[in-house]
């Protein structure tokens, strides 16, 4: 499936020569651009980046004794449209651990307006800037830029120091808007090489190009002379080259949402760097990330992770008591995952490596995502199973595409089995064995073994999750209907239905479907199985609704499928740029059983129909037959792959065209 297309010098963008001589300087806002009502090659924009320079320096800190980071962006934004006043507000975040503290600093923020043929600046004041606190490990300095208006122009210019020579942060040459121009380049001393990778649809220019530097160093000598102290001072010079990569863009377009997409950030433009070397002179070569295998042999040597899964007194008398009727695999597995889950709450934090310790986190009741999954592998270990820990990356932090430590931010457990893998996540109260979380189900993951070795982990489900509707109703003659439903759910979809009931109020869920569902009115409501969850989810209610039915010229027009009737295609685009990420494979199926009011006959039918999709991707099946006064409906639509190709939109959007077409065809009923 060839969905990310990888940076290649035969894959660069033709630049011409008038854009890339063009000069982009802060304070140089012209009355042309104030001017300017609309994006010119895309009219919809709220907003566009004018020009948006970075530079990213590895470079000597005479006062840290070190090299370090240095950031520095600028950026130009023209405002359009009153949607487009998000803008005006900044947000860059840092590390702020007591390992890495980040500095983030914004000045040159100024607000452009066009005031009676003339340019008005209003700058921005220190009651516009805010320092906020994310998380345990984060911190964000944001703005909002003054006096804002439909046809502002903003520019801003913010410097990021970090203390640490090793991270180089990600630039994306696209977002929700337009770019007219993007520039981003790194100057990197040649004790370090890091590997760049592009991600997108479409690429900037690159040039790369070396500068002879030098470091000068102040040397401080303290000697004694008889009863005298002196300090003499010299100065040391260290020539290297310095390498330097620029990547330019011009004309970028908007990235647009579709449905169906598990994340967007996946497919935009831009490029990413990760340490693979450092070569110090006088110093052996080290080695970080070269290739997946590098990568998490490096991890698996973390103090916060391979060594947190070689503990096990913490829980050995627990298990001990747990497991002494246990006989099968399937029995330890379910016995472990209940145990951790139950006594051993997420905290709300990711990571691979643990934040509390595994014995710290038993103890306390509580932990990060590696403190709990690694202490249940460390539990499934104990038991006699074969277990590993998984590293994988969220939906919401990105595919992890390239080997390199920084692309993941989960981990979970692996348990070896004659039949394959079973994945297992202990931090989610509704997951069981093989069914994750959804946050997740992101592609792939890496199985780490003991010897360092790794395995790449299809984490996208395979087993096709069911939605079940039994549902009969009869109609009166004024249109009325009348009916009961019973809906029953397995594996992924009982665990979106679980996720959807969880902690509300019986009243609450019960008027909220009723919304949906035209306005009905539901009674008898009872539910099945909502803690047991090996079991599917089942709920049954009676229903009335006078808002199903037309009732024109004496005729009843009804859709056959009520308001389980898809009456909408999410797929709309011509031209799909993403692929279509279901999640997890489904069935829908319905039986449904319609009385016809006395004194009335069918007039029209919808015909039955078969559509299949090659290569097994899904079919929908329509089939209705008249039995006396009654109807029976068969409906069954099925896909069979998480994630679909953008190879395959067209037969995936016709499929769903002639799907809605055909359920939302009318049943005519006429007096007799």
């Amino acid at each position: 499936m060839k969905l990310i297309k990888l940076f290649s010098l035969s894959l660069i963008l033709f630049i011409a020569p008038k854009a890339m001589a063009q000069e982009f300087k802060l304070g140089k806002v012209s009355v042309a651009e104030l001017e300017q009502k609309v994006h010119p090659k895309d009219s919809s924009a709220v907003a566009a980046i004018l020009f948006k320079r970075g530079e990213t320096r590895i470079e000597y800190d005479q006062s840290e004794g070190w090299f370090v980071t240095l950031t520095d962006v600028e950026t130009r934004i023209k405002i359009y449209k009153k949607e487009g006043y998000d803008w005006a507000n900044q947000k860059v975040w840092y590390y702020n651990t007591s390992n890495l503290k980040e500095r983030v600093f914004f000045n040159n923020a100024v607000t452009y307006n066009l005031v009676n043929g003339k340019i008005e600046k209003t700058k921005l004041k220190s009651d516009g800037v805010f320092d906020e606190v994310l998380n345990k490990y984060r911190g964000q300095k944001k703005i909002t830029m003054p006096n804002v208006k439909e046809g502002s122009v903003i520019e801003f210019r913010y410097t990021i120091k970090c203390p640490s020579d090793r991270i180089i942060r990600d630039w994306d040459f696209q977002t929700s808007i337009p770019v007219n121009y993007s520039e981003f380049s790194t100057f990197i001393p040649e004790y370090y090489v890091f590997n760049s990778r592009q991600k997108g649809y479409i690429f900037p220019k690159m040039t790369a190009l070396k500068n002879p530097k030098s470091i000068t160093f102040l040397n401080k000598e303290r000697s004694d002379q008889g009863n005298v102290s002196k300090t003499s001072f010299s100065n040391d010079k260290l020539d290297y080259m310095e390498n330097k990569t620029t990547y330019k863009a011009v004309d970028f377009p908007a990235m647009k949402e579709e449905a169906y997409v598990n994340n967007i950030d996946n497919y935009i433009s831009s490029v990413q760097y990760e340490l693979s070397l450092t070569k110090f002179p006088n110093s052996s070569m080290k080695e970080y990330s070269t290739d997946w295998n590098s990568v998490v042999k490096t991890i698996y040597e973390y103090d916060d992770f391979g060594p947190e899964l070689n503990k096990t007194g913490y829980f050995e008398d627990d298990l001990k008591v747990l497991l002494a009727n246990a006989n099968t695999p399937e029995e330890k597995i379910q016995l472990i995952l209940n145990h951790v889950k139950t006594n051993v709450k997420w905290n709300g934090y990711t990571g691979y490596g643990c934040e509390n310790g595994v014995k710290k986190a038993y103890k306390e009741k509580t932990g990060n995502i590696a403190d709990i999954n690694l202490m249940l592998t460390a539990m499934l270990r104990y038991s006699g199973l074969t277990a590993n820990p998984v590293l994988l990356s969220t939906r919401s932090n990105g595919i992890a595409l390239f080997p390199n430590r920084t692309a993941f931010n989960y981990v979970i457990a692996a348990v070896e089995t004659p039949n394959g893998n079973i994945l297992i996540d202990a931090t989610d109260k509704l997951a069981t064995p093989n069914v994750l979380p959804l946050r997740v189900l992101n592609w792939s993951g890496r199985l780490i073994r003991k010897d360092g070795t790794s395995d790449e982990i299809d984490l996208m489900p395979s087993k096709v999750s069911s939605d079940m509707i039994f549902m009969n109703y009869s109609i009166d003659p004024e249109g009325k209907v009348t009916g009961k439903t019973r809906r029953q759910c397995t594996d992924y979809n009982a665990m979106v239905m679980r996720d959807v009931i969880d902690d509300v109020k019986e009243e609450e869920y019960l008027e909220k479907l009723e919304n949906k569902n035209n306005k009905i009115e539901i009674s008898e409501y009872s539910r099945l199985n909502e803690k047991e969850l090996l079991k599917p989810t089942i709920e049954t209610y009676s229903f009335t609704g006078n808002n199903l039915t037309e009732v024109i010229g004496g005729k009843i027009f009804v859709s056959p499928m009520l308001f389980f009737t898809n009456d909408k295609n999410p797929f709309k685009q011509e031209v799909r740029e993403y692929p279509v990420d279901f999640s997890f494979p489904f069935v829908d199926k319905y039986n449904i059983s319609i009385q016809i009011p006395d004194g009335f006959a069918v007039e029209t039918l919808p015909a039955p129909v078969v559509y299949s999709m090659e290569d097994n991707l899904g079919s929908f099946k329509f089939n209705i037959v008249t039995t006396g006064n009654m109807l029976q409906l068969s409906v069954v639509h099925q896909i069979n792959e998480a994630i679909v190709s953008t190879e395959k939109y067209d037969m995936l959007k016709e499929y769903y065209k002639g799907m809605i077409a055909k359920e939302t065809e009318k049943i005519v009923l006429k007096r007799i």
